[in-house]
């Protein structure tokens, strides 16, 4: 992964709180806690860079005294961290999320001040070590064996200027771009690394890729129309026997991926017998179940996915790129007004049972 960072194991500690005054009854104050707060532009490398100590503690509270029989709580911890972020504890339950700017989390609460409850001495804060866990965030996710052209493609739809070579791994790390359109409506996409047989199982970059599809909200597959074939020690897979492949993988690591929204992207149509290979394509995807015989039986998926729009593309001559950003821009939109309606519909429904 590169410079690249997607998890991060911190120390956090609330304050102890301040000692209580037993001849006047007067209490301490309480510590401080140690909170997570979202913020944009903000990285778990910038935050192993500036803490390298990864430890987060938060203030004590101040003792009670003549002057001020009640101390004054602690001073609070904040630590910005991305947007996308899951907090796990030691044993890799999730125990938080942060998705929005401004979101904020408690990890760690400050300890009691001395009372008489507790005989006037203070109490020692939450300590806990914890895992920031993240999942890029982006609307589309660019999903696809290595060298299916994936960061071509990215670089051809949107700013972003990923690494491109002719070898089978040339994205060891995420990259997001934004497509920009006339009427600057921005779309993020995600180039993921590529996936390989057995990405599931944690094989390759398996977990660390999957992961990072499941924030996105729709999927576009993209697949070499002539095949593909990770080297020569392992089996040739036609475009359709991609597909399935990719679908399996999906489905495997986690079933509601094969659920969302997804467009199909058919690269390299400027190679030769591409146009005989798109045809023999088009025919298998109509009719999925009667070329399943194809694949071993436990590569199949159980579901086959279901795309919303199937555009032959050239990352080379720049054929059907156009396309392609329409596309996405009329899926993303007809998502949005989907989820905007049942929206609409369930607070219409509130409001007609509330009275």
């Amino acid at each position: 992964y590169s410079n690249f960072i997607d998890n991060l194991r911190v120390y956090v500690r609330g304050g102890t709180g301040g000692m209580g005054y037993p001849n006047l009854g007067g209490e301490g104050g309480r510590g401080g806690d140690v909170w997570f707060v979202a913020r944009e532009k903000t990285t778990l490398k910038s935050i192993r860079e500036k803490y390298p100590h990864k430890r987060f503690i938060a203030g004590t509270g101040a003792n009670s005294s003549v002057k001020a029989l009640k101390g004054e709580k602690g001073k609070d911890r904040e630590v910005h961290v991305p947007l996308g972020i899951s907090v796990l504890d030691d044993d890799g339950k999730q125990i938080g999320e942060l998705n929005a700017a401004g979101e904020k989390f408690l990890a760690a609460r400050g300890g009691l001040g001395g009372s008489l409850a507790t005989n006037f001495l203070p109490c020692k804060g939450q300590r806990r070590t914890v895992h920031l866990d993240l999942k890029l965030i982006a609307d589309v996710g660019l999903v696809g064996f290595p060298n299916a052209g994936k960061s071509s493609l990215l670089s051809k739809i949107s700013h972003a200027k990923p690494e491109i070579a002719n070898y089978a791994f040339t994205t060891i790390q995420p990259e997001l771009g934004k497509i920009m359109y006339a009427d600057y409506k921005q779309i993020s996409v995600a180039d993921l690394p590529g996936l390989i047989e057995g990405a599931h199982a944690n094989k390759g970059m398996g977990h660390k890729f999957l992961k990072h599809v499941e924030r996105t909200k729709q999927l576009l597959l993209v697949v070499d129309i002539s095949g593909f074939q990770l080297s020569i020690k392992t089996q040739f897979r036609t475009a359709f026997e991609t597909i399935l492949l990719l679908t399996k993988e999906l489905e495997l690591y986690k079933e509601e991926l094969v659920t969302k929204p997804a467009l199909l992207a058919i690269n390299k149509m400027d190679l030769p017998c591409a146009k005989d290979n798109l045809d023999e394509l088009m025919t298998q995807l109509q009719n999925p179940q009667d070329f399943l015989h194809l694949l071993e039986e436990e590569m199949i998926p159980a579901n086959t996915l279901e795309f919303r729009e199937v555009i032959p593309i050239s990352t080379y001559t720049g054929e059907g790129i156009e396309e392609l950003k329409t596309c996405l821009r009329k899926s993303i939109d007809e998502q949005a007004e989907q989820v905007n309606e049942e929206y609409r519909k369930k607070k219409l429904l509130l409001l007609q049972t509330s009275k």
